[in-house]
């Protein structure tokens, strides 16, 4: 299919394209998000989801996993367009451009789980824990993500890179009222905290429904969600280290959860 090629900077479809890769407002103002790169994109169909436009650089029409990506979308009904490569490269702040964008529509928002394995997020903002720990959430069987509003946004183009398409396949609560969703889930809650109540991970009992919260990178976990842990929990150390990385820390305890429940 040919597609026309866009040079203008004022061009509409342009435009949305770069603002929804700069803005978190707009991107809840359209309900819209952009993926950048084959990978995404596969793992976007992969999900069964659709594609509401697809931006193919001029350098990137050459590429044959764009060209087998584009046979994929043939019984899509989405818009296509070419655009300037120096136009491509204004919208994606990848190192090496990828050569095919997508505007696709945020998933839905899911209902709360008041059971089973969930993750809290109080107010991680760092794009690339965000996204790691998505990823590690999904791996570890977790089934449900609730990130508060102070979180990192889930569908900007770092944490969607950072994530590796996670959050197209782990429900997710964005902007969360934690406290209200813990105090309506039926299982335990536990957290991470430096407390002299706080047991050694690897003695806690984390089998059956279980919400798991992580804190912050500078504040951890917020007071309100402290008082709320019915488990509360330090990951053993050696002595001189102060605190893990959030990303390092969900990744232990996740799976160490995953192990006792498996």
């Amino acid at each position: 299919m040919t597609m026309e090629l866009i040079t203008s900077n004022q061009n509409a479809h342009y435009k949305l394209a770069h603002k929804l890769a700069q803005s978190r407002r707009e991107r809840a103002k359209t309900g819209l998000m952009l993926l950048d790169g084959v990978h995404l994109l596969a793992a976007w169909l992969d999900a069964g989801h659709a594609v509401d436009t697809v931006l193919v650089s001029v350098a990137g029409q050459f590429k044959i996993e764009i060209t087998r990506l584009l046979q994929r979308l043939e019984l899509q009904q989405c818009k296509r367009w070419q655009l300037s490569d120096a136009l491509f490269e204004s919208i994606s702040d990848m190192p090496s451009a990828s050569g095919i964008l997508a505007l696709v529509k945020v998933p839905d928002v899911p209902s709360a789980q008041q059971s089973g394995f969930c993750l809290l997020l109080d107010g991680v903002q760092d794009p690339g824990n965000v996204g790691a720990i998505l990823r590690t959430a999904y791996a570890a069987g977790v089934q449900q993500v609730w990130l508060s509003s102070a979180c990192s946004d889930i569908w900007s183009p770092k944490v969607l890179r950072a994530g590796m398409g996670a959050q197209m396949v782990l429900p997710c609560i964005e902007n969360a009222d934690l406290p209200q969703l813990a105090r309506q889930f039926r299982g335990k809650i536990a957290a991470t905290l430096l407390d002299s109540n706080a047991r050694d991970l690897y003695d806690c009992d984390l089998r059956g429904d279980l919400a798991f919260v992580m804190g912050s990178e500078g504040q951890g976990i917020s007071p309100e969600m402290a008082a709320l842990a019915q488990i509360k929990i330090l990951i053993p150390m050696q002595a001189g280290i102060e605190s893990l990385n959030v990303g390092h820390a969900s990744a232990i305890c996740l799976y160490e959860a995953m192990r006792q429940n498996r």
